[in-house]
């Protein structure tokens, strides 16, 4: 995912999780929140539950690679952040993918 996507600041991580609003499912949670930016700006977190920092760090990972062919049918001005849940260590990309497509579907957020 190209760093102009990403939501990087703690600031602003910690504003979306208190303002925005949550969907959850087995494998992620989603957290969104409209913004006044012209493109969608995604951060991406793995806590403690999802194991070491090794599974941590591939949670995250699998969820940037299954978000960024995503992107392109994103509504514009949002700003999400993923978090990773125990139960996406074992999952496979597509199913990642799938239950992103979904979660933003019901979000509102995907144009497809």
């Amino acid at each position: 995912m190209q760093h102009k996507f990403r939501l990087t600041r703690s600031i602003d991580i910690k504003r979306v999780r208190r303002t925005g609003k949550s969907f959850a499912h087995p494998y992620v949670v989603l957290i969104a929140q409209a913004s006044e930016a012209p493109s969608v700006r995604v951060g991406v977190t793995a806590g403690r539950s999802v194991g070491g920092a090794v599974q941590r760090n591939r949670a995250k990972r699998l969820l940037r690679e299954a978000v960024r062919p995503l992107l392109p049918d994103l509504l514009p001005g949002w700003e999400l952040i993923l978090i990773a849940r125990p139960a996406l260590r074992i999952a496979p990309l597509l199913d990642i993918r799938q239950a992103l497509s979904g979660l933003l579907r019901r979000a509102k957020i995907i144009s497809i």
